[in-house]
């Protein structure tokens, strides 16, 4: 085993001021932690077994703790972590192990970088899975989904934590999360090659053949679209970002590890590929996830939505200068300005020949940093039509007034 192999179980009993003594003797089980406390997720099995030796330390069965992680670190050698809980349990067989990391301090200033992150990694797994979403709430950034995107993910790189969706007819629902990292340097990416991973709203946009991925890539990929209108408007560069999983050598990374990318552990990774759509499924990245009631989501919405179809009668109307106040004085779309894009739109109004225009599965999901955005996501159908355009629109909210400043077909 490495030298490092020995602590991670300990961050659990700092928590709880308890700690691992020597040749424990069963005794009646009086954990500080409950189940209820430390919820085990829904998927993610290695990690569930994790958190289940945490409670076992956590009320004293330190026994059966070394039982289920010797049995954790057989079936899965390369999950460090797990590694390092069963070093620290072993150790506890013979003397306290009173802080994590209790090695002998030549082999903690060696281990020092490798021990930091395990213990970062331990602190966020706990964090994120002690510090719930409140049943009923929903990222506040999923404003409205159509029936066509089936699922959605959230991250919150905060807590290190990746949030998968199913979008039902009464709303979203979260079928599980994951523990992942994110970029060496953060978050908040501005340049190539910066190791920061992006912030705001992005959908997924191709999933790649594992058999084409260097090892590296793990169990495969699944691009996103950066950088994505919003970023491409504020200069931001790069490409690349894909969420992805592990090398053969490597259960999970630690928290910051990536050149920008969202890794998880490949059976998670595996569960996501199963389950997302291509193109469909939207991914918010956010510094810290704000989790709202989802009964409440649409009331808030409610205003942009006033916008949106205000947009859409203008445009029913083919009142050509009506219509073109609800665009920014720097659109673009695809390159085009303002006056380059509107003989397109003429040409659309020449089309519809006033029918009214249907928005069809609409989606918004918000995104708020210096200003407040909307991505826009619906299908376009004149009556009398069967089939339209798939559209997706940028907006921005300007002097109280939203404001269209990219617009093109899908």
């Amino acid at each position: 085993m490495a030298p490092i192999a020995a602590a991670a179980a300990a961050l659990l009993l700092v928590c709880t001021g308890q700690t691992l003594a020597a040749n424990p003797k069963p005794g009646p089980r009086q954990g500080v932690q409950t189940e209820a406390s430390v919820a085990k997720p829904a998927n993610g099995e290695a990690e569930a077994r994790l958190i289940e030796i945490y409670q076992l330390i956590a009320k004293s069965q330190n026994r059966d703790a070394l039982d289920k992680a010797g049995g954790l670190v057989r079936d899965l050698p390369n999950f460090q972590l797990a590694q390092l809980v069963y070093g620290d349990l072993l150790l506890g067989q013979t003397r306290p192990v009173k802080t994590m990391g209790d090695v002998p301090e030549a082999l903690a200033k060696a281990g020092k970088s490798n021990l930091d992150e395990l213990r970062e990694e331990s602190r966020r797994r706990i964090k994120a899975l002690r510090e719930r979403p409140v049943p009923g709430t929903i990222p506040s950034q999923f404003l409205a989904l159509s029936g066509r995107s089936k699922h959605a993910i959230a991250v919150d790189t905060s807590r290190s934590r990746l949030y998968l969706f199913e979008n039902t007819p009464s709303g979203l629902n979260l079928l599980a999360d994951y523990y992942i990292s994110v970029g060496k340097a953060g978050t908040a990416k501005v340049s190539e090659g910066d190791q920061r991973t992006p912030l705001g709203v992005y959908y997924v946009n191709s999933n790649l053949d594992r058999k084409t991925l260097k090892d590296f890539y793990g169990s495969g990929a699944l691009p996103i679209n950066y950088p994505n209108v919003l970023d491409t408007k504020r200069g931001r560069t790069g490409s690349g970002i894909w969420l992805h999983g592990t090398p053969p050598d490597q259960f999970s990374r630690p928290p910051q590890a990536t050149d920008g990318c969202v890794v998880l552990a490949n059976p998670d990774l595996d569960q996501i590929i199963r389950t997302v759509e291509v193109r469909s499924t939207p991914v918010v990245i956010a510094e810290q996830l704000k989790w709202v009631p989802s009964h409440s989501i649409r009331a808030e919405g409610r205003h942009f939505e006033e916008a949106l179809f205000a947009w859409r009668n203008a445009k029913t109307a083919g009142d050509i200068g009506q219509i073109l106040s609800f665009y920014t004085e720097d659109f673009n779309s695809n390159g085009k300005n303002l006056a380059q894009w509107t003989p397109s739109l003429k040409s659309e109004l020449t089309e519809t020949r006033g029918r009214t225009i249907q928005l069809k599965d609409v989606s918004y999901l918000r995104w708020t940093d210096t200003a407040e955005t909307m991505v826009v996501t619906f299908g376009e159908v004149a009556d009398g039509d069967r089939v339209g355009r798939t559209k997706r629109q940028y907006w921005i909210r300007q002097n109280n007034r939203w404001k269209i400043f990219f617009e093109g077909q899908m």
